[in-house]
């Protein structure tokens, strides 16, 4: 390279070496020679072409999300729906069926019933609590584990090979356990997906996704669709998921510590009919959780009797303090939630006017969120409501 090219290019200092990743801003890659130009494809694995298809600080992230769930390929996505969406497209076509769980996030259902059909891809939401026999032209089974806000922990290995049975491919959204609690593929599973803005990420600031796989012929279907939905990630946002993961596990652990102990404390409310946590053990499922998960994440949702009225509940949740409102999960404050049930899940047995709210616990202490709790309980004019006994009970 001449001289005047060179002299225009950043150097890194020589004997220079720090504990965080390098930080590589790029839209534009150069190359030594025409040569080089013309023997780099995008296709092939951890090769610079184009800052859209990656640069050392989106590889290293890639990486380092391998390492976590034992994964051989990963692609990044500007956010969770971006690599679902991706998922869908780059592995459905006219007349194929995707079956989605019921209590599954819900812009996976309404990406399918809102785009998908109008490209002829039909969908089919299924019950992931009971046996299932998937239509013939399933290509693709969405997993989920528990469901993202009513919380059941489907019988994943019966799903895997309910899939099996008809040849289409598992993917789980494995958000929930941050690819630390379960690991999707010594169990069978074809695909994995991560949220990166919740656990990994950490800090309640950052926007991205992540699909993960072990077959290379699968990864490259993956990766035609990524390069030509143009689902490139900015370097800082890469970089600030990747200061996130050394604390990843001990945060995670936190999560999970407090908010076992928080739905535990739950438990003993009359005001709450049911508490969900897989690891309760009259939570739907449980016994699932306890035979292929090793955690149990950030998430507990109640559920209040109809008679107690949304207005109430509604107003419980404007009391909470410490608890704020807001979606997501895996950051660093506690948040609050309220939802119909009923419109969560198609085949779930929730009586008409039940309210359910969803808290995802951060990083404060249990004393602080058990006292946020009930003040705002408290405050509702909930502290001493007894649900009525029902018939048969």
């Amino acid at each position: 390279m001449s001289a005047e090219k060179s002299r225009h290019l950043p150097r890194a200092p020589a004997g220079f070496e720090a504990i965080p990743a390098p930080l590589h801003h790029a839209s534009t890659v150069v190359f030594p020679d025409v040569a080089t130009l013309r023997a780099r494809q995008w296709q092939q694995h951890e090769v610079y072409t184009y800052g859209l298809m990656g640069t050392p600080t989106t590889v290293e992230l890639q990486r380092k999300l391998c390492e976590i769930e034992q994964a051989r390929y990963c692609l990044l996505a500007p956010s969770g729906l971006a690599a679902i969406s991706m998922t869908d497209l780059a592995l459905l076509q006219v007349g194929d069926v995707v079956a989605i769980p019921d209590n599954a996030y819900a812009p996976n259902r309404e990406l399918a019933h809102g785009l998908l059909t109008r490209l002829g891809i039909d969908y089919w939401v299924y019950d992931p609590m009971r046996p299932v026999v998937f239509p013939e032209r399933t290509r693709l089974v969405w997993l989920e584990a528990p469901g993202s806000v009513t919380l059941e922990m489907p019988d994943l290995p019966a799903l895997i090979q309910a899939a099996k049975a008809v040849g289409a491919w598992t993917a789980i959204d494995n958000t929930w356990s941050a690819g630390l609690a379960y690991q999707p593929f010594s169990h069978g599973i074809d695909i994995s997906l991560q949220a990166l803005t919740k656990y990994q990420s950490g800090g309640a600031d950052v926007l991205m996704g992540a699909v993960l796989t072990q077959d290379h012929d699968l990864h490259l279907k993956l990766k035609y669709a990524h390069m030509r939905l143009g689902l490139g990630v900015g370097a800082d946002d890469a970089w600030l998921v990747l200061r996130g993961l050394p604390t990843l596990r001990l945060r995670y652990e936190q999560h999970d510590r407090v908010t076992r102990a928080l739905a535990q404390w739950m438990k003993t409310l009359p005001v709450f009919e049911q508490v969900l946590h897989p690891a309760l053990p009259d939570s739907p499922g449980h016994e699932y959780w306890q035979r292929d998960f090793s955690a149990a994440g950030g998430l507990v949702s109640v559920v209040f009797a109809a008679e107690v009225g949304q207005a109430r509940v509604d107003g419980f949740v404007d009391a909470l303090q410490v608890f704020r409102i807001g979606y997501s999960w895996g950051g660093p404050v506690s948040l609050a939630l309220p939802y119909d049930p009923a419109t969560l899940r198609r085949h779930g047995a929730w009586q008409p006017g039940q309210s359910l709210v969803r808290f995802c616990i951060g990083l404060e202490s249990f004393e602080d969120l058990r006292a946020d709790i009930e003040q705002a309980l408290e405050s509702a004019g909930l502290s001493r409501f007894s649900p009525p006994l029902r018939s048969g009970t």
